[in-house]
């Protein structure tokens, strides 16, 4: 038997914008810590192996931040917070069922777009 892949991956938004930026950040002096309290959730469930939680750079949401995006499964979760977080691990990532009311709303995230498409949409 071979090292099983990751049931989930958990990609968290750990953008900060410099002071002065028109847009929102994801990490902020309040919501800085959220990744590591994400990461020790996962750790203390003993589900770190099968659940990797990665740092990533901007998710393209950020009037919605914080954001993580849980694949497979395109769900982005915002608005976070710790107990959001300890929820969203405890339903979707152990339990299967995603967390309808910390979705991200379907006007900012819509079905995908092939990249052959959006180049045409680009007029390339």
């Amino acid at each position: 038997m071979g090292i099983p892949q990751p049931a989930y991956y958990i990609f968290k938004c750990e953008q900060s914008a410099p002071p002065g930026m028109p847009k929102p950040s994801c990490v902020t002096p309040q919501t800085q810590d959220l990744f590591q309290h994400l990461a020790t959730t996962l750790m203390k469930n003993g589900i770190m192996g099968t659940v990797p939680a990665i740092r990533t750079s901007c998710l393209n949401r950020c009037q919605a931040g914080p954001v993580m995006l849980v694949e497979p499964g395109h769900t982005m979760y915002v608005g976070l917070t710790k107990e959001k977080i300890d929820r969203i691990v405890e339903e979707h990532i152990i339990n299967g069922n995603v967390v309808e009311e910390y979705v991200i709303d379907s006007e900012v995230w819509d079905a995908p777009i092939s990249p052959a498409d959006m180049k045409k949409q680009m007029g390339m």
